[in-house]
């Protein structure tokens, strides 16, 4: 089993499942495939891209709102076709659309609901190879994909998989990128298998057992767990985050013994599970606080006393219990990546039984490059893990001014992207010799900690592109102090300033919510958002805070200054406006510096 669409008689012949993939239709109700229809479809949609005239390496779009089994049918069809597929973020713009597809020279699109189909259409006005637009959904006057099926003429794709090796490449994935044009990577079907046979192990699930998929599809991460899920034979529903949470919410009725996520909603839970201590009165406000106050020095390899334990079975009775009833009671790991995850946000989750990890990778790695796990010695919380099976890292600390054991991080191993499409000067930069071997250039600084089982784990410190200079000469990563920061349930957002200037600042985006709660907690009369963040005394709050944090850094790394910003940054603007962040949900440093450049301005005038 070396190419991706051997996965699917993979799982027929190991666990054939009825409910492989499932997904709510549009009336709500869960709609199943079983294994074999997977791969009849499969094997029908491949047949008819062949019968539209398309050629081995021709390039195909996919593009959807939420994850769904067509996204997946499809994205196997376009391999055993021996095509390449070209994954396309549904919230990005359609002249970012018309970028991609004219680079990729893409033939043609497969997309679900909403507008993407208006997107696409508008883009292809200006894309000469853009031939067909089919719709996973039926809607009048559009053509609806499984029109191309074809049962006649398998034959066909048989010869044509014969000839596809693990080395031929399987997908471009257009990285959302902080800064200027999206890069196409190139990925070789032995780079994402090596990720999915190499990390299976580490996934909590079994055979038959219920995960949850709501992370897009689009992204090389939850991609390759989707195939790892399918290796491992794992009954996947695909769901939306906002369907996730309540009584009546997926993860309550359909009890998933894991799923993937990002920090982001891991830290909306906890605001919301922070909130709910704080509307609580009494003897139960005092349980809950003192049961949260027990996770601050939590460790995972930690050896309690007999008074310590009685603590921790009195928290987990009357507190964490419920926390773990929320999340259906079944969750043995949750894994969380693509960006970085506060400290604080672990050790509760941990602490309170609901066992997360840390993982770390880039989508020019297939994704995975480390990962803290559920083994014996297997994690070390405020890291991202040891190196999986096959990878090797590197400390570089030969270009940059970094403190002691710091470098960039460069990685090494079969799952190393063949490089940037259509950018051969690109490549140059990202690719360096060191020691007779090919390292790829991870653009991350971070150092090698040695963790349980003597392993070396891996400390992510911030990103090379992102480190700023003051006037004084003097480099700070700005990512540890954002992601400290952040820990306080009143904050948001976050995106320390500071370039060229005497000291550094911060520009926040206070949490809504939570911060209604505390002016009602200070009798403080709550009008709007906008008004509020211009209150004196609300300002004195979040410096208070931003005091309490600075004293944990160094001189040059305090928070001199704060600007409130009442606009949340998001990944998308109906408007069209540039988004303060990635589809991922990494900040745009350049846009938000160009949005708030009044603001910062104002700041550094006053000194």
């Amino acid at each position: 089993m070396t190419r991706l669409f051997d996965l699917l008689e993979h799982q027929i012949k190991n666990h054939p499942l009825d409910k492989s993939v499932s997904y709510r239709d549009a009336s709500g109700n869960w709609k199943s495939y079983s294994s074999q229809l997977v791969h009849e479809m499969a094997m029908q949609a491949a047949s008819g891209l062949l019968q539209l005239g398309l050629k081995k390496g021709d390039k195909v779009a996919v593009v959807s709102y939420k994850n769904r089994p067509e996204w997946l049918i499809m994205d196997f069809a376009i391999q055993m076709a021996g095509l390449i597929s070209i994954p396309l973020y549904p919230t990005i713009s359609s002249k970012e659309y018309e970028y991609i597809l004219n680079e990729a020279e893409v033939k043609v699109a497969f997309c679900g609901g909403g507008d993407l189909h208006d997107k696409l259409t508008v883009s292809q006005k200006n894309t000469e190879t853009l031939d067909h637009i089919y719709t996973f959904d039926q809607e009048k006057g559009k053509p609806y994909w499984e029109t191309i099926f074809d049962t006649a003429n398998q034959n066909a794709v048989e010869e044509v998989k014969k000839t596809i090796t693990a080395d031929d490449l399987a997908t471009i994935i257009y990285t959302s990128g902080t800064t200027g044009n999206p890069k196409g990577v190139m990925l070789k079907h032995s780079n994402i298998m090596h990720i999915v046979t190499k990390t299976s192990d580490l996934l909590e699930a079994n055979a038959g057992e219920k995960v949850l998929s709501f992370l897009p599809l689009c992204h090389i991460y939850e991609r390759t767990v989707s195939f790892a899920y399918y290796y491992k034979c794992v009954s996947v529903y695909f769901t939306g985050t906002d369907n996730l949470s309540g009584p009546e919410g997926d993860l309550a009725l359909l009890k998933p013994v894991m799923f993937t996520t990002v920090p982001r909603l891991l830290e909306k839970v906890y605001e919301a599970i922070y909130n709910k201590g704080l509307a609580l009165e009494g003897v139960k406000r005092k349980l809950f606080f003192w049961a949260l106050a027990l996770t601050d020095d939590f460790d995972i390899d930690r050896k309690l006393s007999f008074v310590q334990k009685l603590k921790w079975k009195v928290a987990d009775k009357l507190i964490f219990s419920k926390w773990r009833a929320a999340l259906g009671g079944n969750i043995r790991m949750i894994i969380t990546g693509a960006a970085p995850c506060p400290v604080k946000i672990l050790r509760v989750f941990c602490a309170s039984g609901i066992n997360v990890r840390e993982a770390y990778g880039l989508t020019e790695t297939s994704p995975t490059l480390t990962g803290n796990t559920m083994k014996p010695n297997g994690t070390l919380i405020g890291t991202v893990g040891y190196a999986i099976d096959g990878v090797e890292l590197y400390i570089d600390g030969s270009d940059g001014d970094y403190n002691e054991g710091e470098g960039e991080i460069l990685a090494h191993g079969p799952n190393v992207m063949l490089g940037y499409y259509k950018k051969p000067e690109v490549n140059a930069k990202v690719f360096k010799e060191v020691n007779g071997k090919t390292w790829f250039c991870t653009g991350d600084i971070g150092k090698l900690i040695k963790g349980p089982g003597n392993r070396e784990f891996l400390k992510i410190t911030d990103r090379k592109k992102e480190l700023l200079k003051t006037s004084g000469g003097k480099y700070v990563a700005p990512a540890p102090i954002e992601n400290r920061v952040k820990e306080d349930f009143l904050i948001e957002q976050m995106m320390v300033v500071g370039d060229k200037q005497k000291f550094v600042s911060a520009l926040i985006v206070p949490a809504e919510e939570a911060l209604k709660n505390w002016c009602l907690h200070k009798k403080m009369k709550w009008t709007t958002l906008p008004e509020m963040v211009k209150k004196k005394k609300v300002i004195a709050k979040y410096e208070k805070i931003v005091a309490i944090y600075n004293s944990e850094f160094g001189h040059i790394e305090q928070i001199k200054k704060i600007k409130l910003i009442s606009t949340p940054w998001l990944p998308i603007h109906e408007d069209g406006s540039d988004a303060e962040l990635t589809p991922t949900l990494k900040l745009k440093r350049r846009v938000i510096r160009e949005k708030y450049k009044t603001e910062i301005a104002a700041i550094y005038a006053e000194s």
